[in-house]
């Protein structure tokens, strides 16, 4: 007879962590399954920051190119402004040595008539000081070619000794401030005599002719002699 262990059924061997192990496998699954979402969210806020880094972007070149226009707007402007400031400037000096003219020929003739003495002499020097260092330049001179751009002539003559229309006697001094003529010098002009050009092309003529005569003179004489004599 088999001898039965009172109190101990007979049951199948079951692992004791089985329960446990499957539901390890499972929540892995299900947490691998939630992370592939992750890379979705990540991506789209990727997207707008690159769109509002191009906004930014654009916003910034447009900004630029209003602040460079606004800029050479701006140099226009100054450069305009310098300008008109130098020719108002100009325009004003101009006017006010327009209305000394008189008072500097009258300096000029008291000096050609020695008569610029004592303080009157001080004062007359103080005040071409102080027209020179504005810019006044007085131009005219005797023997120069006239220049009908610069020079106003008064009167007119013949001369046999001048070769082109010349000034011979400046009758009033011309005045300029840079390039700006503010009155012409007003001269006495000659111009060649007429006709000395002729003779003196006809005079030139016949001192050629009486050398070239005087030279077949000499050679004449030398043939009549016999020649040169021979050694």
């Amino acid at each position: 007879m088999t001898e039965e262990t009172p109190g101990f059924d007979e049951k199948p061997d079951v692992p004791s962590g089985t329960g446990s192990e499957d539901a390890e496998p499972q929540a892995a699954g299900s947490s691998a399954k939630e992370e592939p979402a992750a890379p979705a969210g990540d991506a789209a806020q990727t997207a707008g920051l690159t769109a509002q880094l191009d906004q930014a972007r654009t916003a910034l070149t447009e900004r630029t190119a209003d602040l460079q226009r606004l800029q050479a707007e701006f140099q226009n402007y100054r450069r305009r402004v310098e300008r008109d400031r130098i020719a108002v400037r100009e325009v004003a000096v101009a006017n006010l040595l327009t209305e000394l003219l008189p008072v500097l020929d009258d300096i000029g003739r008291a000096r050609d008539h020695s008569e610029l003495v004592g303080g009157f002499k001080s004062v007359a020097e103080s005040l071409e000081t102080v027209a020179a260092k504005m810019g006044l330049q007085q131009f005219g001179k005797e023997g120069e070619p006239f220049d009908p751009t610069i020079h106003e002539a008064l009167m007119h003559s013949y001369a046999p000794d001048v070769t082109e229309t010349t000034c011979v006697g400046i009758l009033q001094p011309g005045y300029k401030i840079g390039d700006r003529i503010i009155r012409p010098a007003r001269v006495a002009v000659a111009e060649p005599q007429p006709g000395a050009q002729t003779v003196q092309g006809e005079e030139s003529g016949s001192e050629d002719a009486t050398s070239e005569e005087a030279e077949s003179a000499d050679a004449g004489e030398n043939k009549e002699n016999g020649g040169p004599d021979e050694g």
